[in-house]
Parts: structure tokens; C-alpha cells; sequence
């Protein structure tokens, strides 16, 4: 059967928070109200136009963000215009408000965000820069994403999927490249995203770092090689299906049309490698890896052999 595709339609705000408190400087300005409430879009709005009266395109599915600009209009207005924008705003239904720039809002305001039980974060980071940072985090979350069976490596900045058979041998070829200076990003479980137009593969938490060698059992990958072995995440590049040594015929012998294999809807270039007593598979991969590098920067090797063919044939020297 194919893997289950996972999507994701909405995060609350308490886990958008305790996820990404730490690296977005966020600190939670009200009383801890609202948590429970869904953002539902994977982006940021600064409501600028709302302030003003406008609210016919309103985002009020996203964090709703207030900057120096938002916060010096709200200034500029009457008390009791300022606090009709405001709520009006606030009966959106808007999950939560976070102002920037180490500002915060005045004490009637607040008073609005309480009687809507609209949460308010601070940030000391400038507006422009929270908001590209969030909106980024918040892609991650939303995106796509797909769990394999196979080792996830990365080497030399191809990022490699290897596949197969159980007992194929997946997990002894990822230990050849990394005794080749690859570093590994996932073993067994390999969970992959559709981030930003790229397919990005990353590990469980759990079990991130570690691999499972049949007759030897789990081992630590950065105990053994060092933490330049391992990597949190990386694009996909590369798919590679190791084949048993009964379907060689199968398996292509010239490399002119590249295979695709098709992961959330994108295709992958995908190799298939043969495996058998005494053959280095490991070095197979690398090879195939290097290839992919060169075709991206624009150095077909089975092209410019086809041609040299043609030549020959030809006459032409």
C-alpha cells in the first residue's frame, strides 16, 4: 500500500508557542487565555488595513502581528475610534496577537484582548524579521508530509534516500558513506516534507542519530563518527532502490533517461542499484551521487559518451 500522506489544517496556539517561543524571543504578554485557539493559515498578517476600517479581505486566520507602524496608527486615533478598530478586530476570531519590536500594548487595550480571550506574545525582534522567521516555522508545520521506509544521508550535499527490500542491506550502505564522509539524517523511519517547493527529510525525534545494524543492534552514529556524521534535516535529491541480484537484467545499463520517483506529488531521480555477495554498494551510491552532482551543474557523462558514439558512427573525429 502507499504511505499515508499527513496534512495538517490548523495548530493551536499553545503548541505554535511551546515550539517556537525559544527561537522567535516570544513572551507571553497577557494572562495565559486562548491557547486552545487554531491557527488555521501557515503566515503572518499585520493588520494595518483593519486598524484603519477596512476589514472586507481581513486574514483572520493568522497570527495577527502589530509593529512600530501599526501600534504609532493606533496612536494617531481618537480613544473611542482606537478601541472600535481594536475590537473590531478582536471579534474576528483572530487566534492570537504578538507585538514586536519590544512594544506592548496599553492597558485598555489589553483589556479588549481579555474580554476576548485573545492571546498577546511580545517579541524584541523587528517586525520584518519575525515575520519572515514565523512564517517560515509555521510552513514547516503545515506542510505535507509523508514517513518512508529507508536511511536518509547526505552526501557530499546530495541529500540520498536509499530503499529496498527488508535485508537489502539499506542500513550497512548508509555505514559505507559514512565512512565516506556522508552524514546520516534518518535510519529506518525517514519523515519527509514539502517545504518551499523542496522535499525535505528529517527523523523522529526519537530515534535521530541512531541506526540499526542486524547482528550488531542500535548504535550511536555520533559516537562512532564523530557529530559531523549526523544532520537534522535535508533536501532530497537523490532516491536509490537497492534490487536483488536476480533482476540485474532489469535494471538500466546506460543511465541516457533518468527514472523519477514520485514523493507528495514530486519526482525524484531515482537509480536502481543491484546488490549482491561482494559488491560494494556503498561505493555505487557515492558514484551515483557524484553523477546526480555533475548533471545538476550541467555535465551529462552518459550524454557526452552517447555523443562520442554517434560520432564514431558518424565518421565524424
Amino acid at each position: 500500500m502507499p504511505p499515508r500522506v499527513k496534512t495538517v489544517a490548523a495548530i493551536s496556539v499553545e503548541k505554535f508557542f511551546d515550539a517556537h517561543s525559544t527561537a522567535l524571543g516570544l513572551t507571553l504578554l497577557s494572562e495565559k487565555i486562548g491557547f486552545d485557539r487554531l491557527i488555521s493559515e501557515p503566515a503572518m498578517n499585520r493588520p494595518g488595513l483593519a486598524l484603519a476600517g477596512f476589514f472586507s479581505y481581513f486574514a483572520k486566520k493568522r497570527v495577527q502581528v502589530l509593529g512600530n507602524s501599526e501600534l504609532s496608527y493606533l496612536k494617531t486615533l481618537p480613544e473611542v475610534m482606537r478601541m472600535d478598530r481594536f475590537r473590531r478586530m478582536c471579534d474576528r476570531e483572530i487566534p492570537c496577537i504578538v507585538v514586536a519590536r519590544g512594544s506592548a500594548l496599553d492597558s485598555n487595550l489589553m483589556a479588549v484582548t481579555k474580554e476576548h480571550n485573545i492571546p498577546v506574545f511580545g517579541t524584541s525582534q523587528v517586525t520584518m524579521n519575525f515575520l519572515n522567521a514565523a512564517t517560515i516555522r509555521l510552513e514547516h508545520e503545515f506542510a505535507p508530509s509523508v514517513t518512508l521506509h529507508g536511511c536518509m544521508v547526505d552526501m557530499r550535499g546530495v541529500g540520498v534516500l536509499i530503499v529496498g527490500k527488508s535485508g537489502s542491506g539499506k542500513s550497512e550502505t548508509a555505514i559505507g558513506l559514512l565512512e565516506r564522509g556522508a552524514s546520516l539524517v534518518a535510519d529506518d523511519m525517514v519523515r519527509i516534507k514539502y517545504v518551499g517547493g523542496d522535499l525535505v527529510a528529517t527523523a523522529p525525534d526519537l530515534s535521530r542519530g541512531y541506526m540499526e545494524i542486524r547482528g550488531i543492534g542500535i548504535v550511536n552514529v555520533a559516537n562512532l563518527y564523530g557529530l559531523a556524521s549526523i544532520r537534522p534535516d535535508k533536501r532530497l535529491d537523490l532516491v536509490i532502490t537497492l534490487k536483488p541480484q536476480a533482476d540485474l537484467n532489469e535494471v538500466d545499463r546506460i543511465g541516457l533517461q533518468q527514472k523519477t520517483y514520485e514523493i507528495l506529488g514530486q519526482q525524484v531521480v531515482h537509480v536502481e542499484i543491484p546488490v549482491g555477495p561482494g559488491r560494494d554498494t556503498a561505493r555505487m551510491v557515492t558514484i551515483a551521487a557524484l553523477d546526480q552532482q555533475l548533471r545538476r551543474l550541467g555535465y551529462n557523462m552518459a550524454d557526452e559518451f552517447n555523443q562520442r558514439l554517434l560520432s564514431h558512427m558518424s565518421g565524424v573525429k
